[in-house]
C-alpha cells in the first residue's frame, strides 16, 4: 500500500527498516511512497524517493533550471570529466591574463 506524496507516510518500525530496507527503497522510488521509521515510539527519520524529495523537499531553483536547460540545448550536458576540467582550466588561464 504505497502513498503519495503529501499524504501521510507509513510509520514503520525500526527492525522493519532494517529487515525489509530493499523492499522500502524500491517503494519509496517506484510508488513515491513516504515512510516514517519510529523507534520506541518516537519518529527518527523519514525515508523518501530522491525525486519525491527533489519535488517538494528541495526544489530546483529557477536559475538552475534555466542553466540545466541551456546547457541541455547546446549538448553540454554530455561532456566528460576531462573535458569539463579541459574547460575549467581554459578559462582560468583566459581570466589570469
Amino acid at each position: 500500500m504505497g502513498s503519495t506524496p503529501n499524504s501521510v507516510p507509513k510509520i514503520i518500525s525500526a527492525l522493519a527498516a532494517r529487515t525489509q530496507l530493499g523492499q522500502i527503497m524500491r517503494r519509496a522510488r517506484l510508488d513515491q511512497a513516504r515512510f516514517v521509521v519510529d523507534r520506541r515510539g518516537e519518529p527518527q527519520i523519514v525515508i523518501m524517493g530522491i525525486k519525491d524529495f527533489l519535488k517538494t523537499i528541495a526544489p530546483e531553483k529557477k536559475v538552475v533550471a534555466a542553466i540545466r536547460a541551456a546547457a541541455r540545448k547546446q549538448g553540454k550536458n554530455k561532456l566528460s570529466m576531462r573535458q569539463i576540467d579541459r574547460e575549467i582550466r581554459a578559462y582560468r588561464r583566459e581570466r589570469s591574463l
